[in-house]
């Protein structure tokens, strides 16, 4: 089992960080290794909507399917994969810290399978390193 939580400082209004992220199309400007990422449920997002991705990690080609498993508008998102070679849980909440700064929490847990099961711990530091940098690019994304 990988579970990673990590927190970022963003300097931006906390509606607009959240808009952003809940967003899942958004995901390819600021995920390292996704290709692409699109909605299969009409919106407005709301929890049971639904979005396919493909990405690579590790040099392995990822295909996954989402859903919404909870929404809390403003402030917090879970989704968790329904279809995966490495299934999934997130929650990205986002606290506002004033006007135009805020704090962004990103939960992963997840489950991997096959080669990657076999990784064990080390599987750990490599979802961290990579969600470190994913939210690192969140914040410049968001900064420019």
């Amino acid at each position: 089992m990988v579970h990673v939580t990590f927190t970022v400082e963003v300097e931006r209004p906390a509606d607009e960080v959240f808009a952003f992220i809940v967003d899942a199309s958004n995901n390819p400007s600021w995920q390292g290794g996704m290709r692409s990422c699109a909605w299969t449920s009409p919106g407005p997002i709301a929890v049971g909507s639904t979005y396919d991705q493909q990405a690579s990690f590790l040099g392995r080609a990822i295909t996954s399917s989402f859903v919404v498993t909870a929404l809390e508008p403003g402030r917090s998102i879970s989704i968790e994969t329904t279809e995966s070679t490495f299934p999934i849980q997130v929650t990205r909440s986002v606290e506002p810290l004033g006007e135009t700064r805020c704090r962004v929490t990103a939960d992963v847990q997840g489950q991997p399978t096959g080669v990657m099961a076999l990784l064990g711990p080390l599987m750990t530091a490599m979802v961290g390193r990579s969600v470190r940098g994913d939210y690192a690019s969140l914040r410049e994304v968001l900064a420019g």
